[in-house]
Formats: structure tokens, sequence, C-alpha cells
């Protein structure tokens, strides 16, 4: 009794005996070793710790080496502070800024629905539907906004779908008194005779269950499906997710030689057809476990709807108008989303030169992707919500609302609006990564972890990724996917260089991986959202998602050794990532 009132007193305090212990427990590490690199191995593992267990905020944590680095004596302060603003945290921020403003004027709910009313509402059908528009919508606002934004739909379809389904049933003892015939009833025998057939009063609880046990099914299917495609979308663009960006930042500090070769354009040009091969293969498993693969039934033309999908069709079109006519602050909003991605993708391609090269006469590095998500991003607090009265093309259809007669028009976007919707953590989170990786080199502690793994050069490459993928998928159900690719980047990093393997060979499938959370409600805010809805079990998830993790991993390994290869030169080891010499 005492032993079990102690546990549950040492559970209640774990926090608190994490916080205050850590520290303490790893103090050896500098003070018997008392070089540089045991300095800077103890401010790693006590923030692997911290953003393992989350004792502390994500982004509190990884302010700690803007006090522990130079109390160690591994760089100076001002140097570890530039750490936290560099140009991958400005990339960030002025694409969440567009994102925000995407929101804002609920411009991803209007595409998302129109393209559900375009796809149709048999049950795949709509699977893929949901699978795709969020997908899509991830790639360029945050997953969990993603998430947040269409498990609502979701729910509302659902919901109507098994209303009309309980009708149904509802309705059938109406039928059988307007149209059954009594026969001589038997000793031992009752039948009902419905529309000439025998019909068995026996079967009806058998087929309500079951009946039930499928709309139970399709609500798991349904759900699960959109928190998948928010983790998968976010990896086919830069500013998608954060361990993207990670990657580019370690890049550009560890490697600072190298020529810009992850940009909007080649990370784009690799990850989006990996990202279509994770959601068709994830959307025909879904279907296999939770819906059964009818092709006939899914893809046949002609086929008469049923009251079911025409109920969910209305349920969809009814959000739809309920967005009322397209207004001129979302056209304009759209208008400079398009005008950020077609920059992004013509600043730098790759195979030509790009606008920045051509009209600026200069080196690309002048002008990166970061100085376009700004532009665009000052443009929304520039451009007005409503037209100007002088033009004369203004009509009431682009503003519903009448125009005050008084005060400024409000612009697209403001800084108030952004204050409340931009997720500050993260860049402060993306910050500590760049101010970690920057004291391991210089602390030498990445040179050494990558002398410690020399002896894999006897191992081929794509068997490492393999291992590395399934290592970093494991590890990010438990932490923040920013977390995972800020601990692990710079160490692959290392051990690339003392195996003589393109950075990018082990960096890139790290990356991926980080963002396949699939397993558990607490491994990503998209999971949690779906499992607060009810419909799932941990035993659900956790089964689904091990053969999600598969399918990445597959997926991530055909990608790195077919089209990566040519798009990243992986085939050589780059005078670039030889540092050691400099």
């Amino acid at each position: 009794m005492m032993a079990s009132r102690a546990l549950k007193l040492v559970w209640k305090m774990k926090n608190t005996l994490i916080l205050f212990c850590t520290p303490f427990l790893l103090l050896p590490l500098p003070l018997v070793i008392g070089s540089k690199e045991a300095g800077c191995a103890y401010v790693v593992v006590l923030m692997a710790v911290y953003w393992c267990t989350e004792v502390l905020p994500l982004a509190v944590t990884a302010l700690l080496p803007a006090v522990l680095f130079p109390l160690f004596r591994i760089m100076e302060s001002k140097d570890v502070c530039m750490q936290y603003l560099k140009d991958t945290n400005m990339l960030f921020l002025g694409g969440l800024m567009v994102a925000v403003a995407v929101e804002h004027w609920n411009l991803h709910k209007r595409i998302a629905l129109r393209v559900l009313l375009l796809v149709g509402v048999r049950p795949a059908l709509l699977m893929l539907g949901f699978m795709g528009v969020t997908a899509f919508l991830s790639m360029w606002i945050s997953n969990t906004a993603t998430t947040a934004m269409m498990v609502p739909i979701v729910q509302a379809v659902l919901e109507q779908l098994n209303n009309t389904a309980q009708q149904e049933q509802s309705s059938i003892p109406e039928t059988e008194e307007k149209s059954t015939e009594k026969q001589p009833e038997s000793p031992g025998e009752e039948k009902v005779v419905l529309n000439g057939d025998n019909f068995s009063m026996e079967s009806d609880p058998e087929e309500h269950s079951r009946e039930a046990e499928e709309r139970l099914k399709m609500s798991k299917g349904l759900t699960l499906c959109v928190c998948y495609a928010a983790s998968i979308g976010g990896t086919a663009t830069l500013t998608g997710t954060g361990p993207n960006l990670v990657l580019m930042g370690q890049m550009s500090q560890l490697f600072p030689d190298n020529p810009d070769i992850i940009n909007f354009a080649s990370w784009f040009g690799f990850a989006f057809p990996n990202m279509i091969i994770m959601l068709t293969l994830a959307w025909l498993w879904l279907q296999i476990v939770f819906l059964g693969i009818n092709f006939k039934k899914t893809w046949g033309c002609g086929t008469v709807k049923t009251e079911k999908e025409i109920a969910a069709y209305n349920v969809i079109k009814e959000e739809h108008r309920s967005l009322g006519p397209m207004t001129f602050g979302e056209l304009s909003v759209l208008a400079l989303f398009i005008l950020l991605v077609v920059l992004w993708f013509t600043r730098d391609p790759g195979f030509v030169d790009g606008w920045a090269t051509r009209f600026f006469n200069a080196d690309k590095e002048f002008v990166t992707d970061a100085t376009v998500a700004v532009f665009v991003a000052a443009l929304l607090f520039v451009f007005p919500s409503k037209p100007p009265r002088l033009c004369f093309w203004r009509t009431e259809s682009f503003d519903t609302v009448p125009q005050q007669e008084s005060g400024p028009t409000p612009a697209l976007l403001t800084w108030k609006v952004t204050q409340k919707k931009m997720p500050w953590s993260i860049i402060l989170l993306l910050g500590g990564g760049f101010a970690l990786a920057k004291g391991s080199e210089i602390s030498g502690l990445s040179k050494w972890l990558g002398d410690q793994m020399s002896p894999l050069q006897s191992i081929p490459p794509w068997a490492i990724a393999i291992v590395i993928c399934l290592m970093i998928a494991t590890f990010t159900e438990c932490t923040s996917n920013v977390a995972t690719a800020t601990l692990f980047l710079p160490i692959l990093a290392s051990m690339s260089q003392s195996i003589g393997v393109n950075p990018l060979y082990v960096m890139v499938p790290c990356t991926l991986s980080a963002s396949f959370a699939f397993m558990l409600p607490v491994a990503t805010p998209p999971n949690a959202i779906v499992f607060s809805y009810g419909y799932l079990k941990v035993s659900d998830m956790a089964k689904t998602g091990i053969v999600m993790n598969i399918i990445g991993i597959l997926s991530i390994t055909l990608a790195i050794n077919s089209w990566g290869r040519a798009i990243f030169s992986l085939d050589t080891f780059p005078s670039w990532a030889n540092t050691t010499d400099v």
C-alpha cells in the first residue's frame, strides 16, 4: 500500500523531477571530461531529454543554448543569439503570414468544399477527395490548421450519413404495415411476407449490428485519412512543415559552400512525387481496412446515387453555399498566394537561370526564397481588403458588407490577426536547432560523433538510409518532428562526411521520416485532433499507423534511390561537403 502511494506521488511529480534532476545527473559529463565537446554534449543531451518529455515548452527549451553555450565557453553570447533569426527563419515567417491570410479569409475552406463537390460522395471517392484536399492545403498552411478545418466537415458529412441510415431503418415498420400480408401461422413458425419476399424478423438485429459496424468503420477511415494526409502533404514543400526548413537551415550552416542545392523548386521536384505515391498507397490501405475494395462500386459510371450519398452531397453543397460569392479580399489573397508560388518556382529552377540571376545580374544568394516570402507577406499589409472607391469595376458582388463612410479600409492582413494566429514558438524552435548545430560544429562534437560512425563505410548507403528511416520514424512518435530533425541532422551530416557519402543521402530520408508520426494520438497535433472526436481507439491508430510507417519508409527508399539521385547528384561525394580542411 505504501509503495503504491509512493509510486503515485512520484508519477505526479515526474515533470518536476525530470526538470531538476536531469541537469545534476548529467553534470559529471562536463566536469569530469572538461572539454568543449563534453560541454556541448551536456547541452545536447539535456535539450533532448527536455524535448522528449516536454517538461518545458519546446520553444523555451530551444532558448537554452543562449544561456549554456556562453557558460561552457563554447560560443560567445552574441554569436549564439545570431543563430535565432537566420534566412530560413525569415522564409518560415513570410510563408506563415501568407498561410495566416489564407486561413483568415476562409480561402482554404472554399477550395476544400469546391474540390469535394467535384470528386463525388461515394465512400472511397469521398475519402480520396478528403485526402487530396487536406494534403494540398497542408503544403501551404500548417497541418494543425488544415486538420482543424477539415475534421468538422468530415464530421458533418458523417452525421448526415448516419442520420439518413437511421431514418431508413426507422421507416421499415411503416412499410411493413402498408405492404405485408400475414400468412397462416403454424406452430413454431413466424414469417412476414414483404413485397412478395420472405423476410425473417429474427435477422433484423444482426443486420442492424452489421450496418452500425460498417458506419463506425467508415467514420474511423474518413477521420484517419485527414490526419494522415495532413502529415504527408506537409512534406511536399519547404514551408509545409518544420523539418524541411530545419534541413535547409542546417545545410546552409554546416555546408556553407553548397550551391543552394535545397530550395523551393528542387525540394518540390523531389518531395511532391513521393507525396503522391504515399497518398495513393495510404488511400488503398485505408480502403482495405475500413471500406473494403470494390472498384466497380467506386468507379462505376452511371450508378444511381443512394440516399446517403445524396444527403452527404447536400451537406457539402450547403457548406459551400453558406460561404457566399468570393469577396474582393479572397480574390486578392488568392492572387498574392499564386504570385508567391510562381516566384518561388522561378527564382532558381535549376535547369535554367531564374529571374533572380537574370534581373539582378548577381549571385543567386543575394535573393533567396526568404526574400520572396517576406515581399509577398508585406504586400498583405498594403493591399486593401475592399476595392477602392475610384475603381469603375467595383460592384456589390465583390463587397457584401457595406463600406463604412468613415475610417480607412483595412488591409488584407492586420498585425492583430497575425499576432493571434502566428505560431511564434516554431521560429524559436528552429533558431534553437541552428544554435545547437553551430555549437556542435565549433566545439568539435560533430566531428567526434562522425568519427565514431566511420565503421559504417562497409554498409551500402541505401541500407543506411533504411535504418535511419526506421530509427527516426520510431523516435518521432514520442517527440516533436522539428525537435527530432534538429537533434539528428547535424549528427547524420558528420556521419556522411566520415564515411564519404553525399550528406543529402542520409539527411533527406531523416527529414521526411520526422513527419511520419502515424501511430499515436500524442505523436502530432493532427492525430490528437482526430482522436478527440471519439471514433478511434489507440489500438486503431497503432495497427493502421505501423503499416503507414512501412509505406513511408518504402516510398522514401524508392524516391532517394531513383529521381532523388538525379536531382541532388547523390552518386558522388561533393566538394562542398568536405569541410574538414577548412
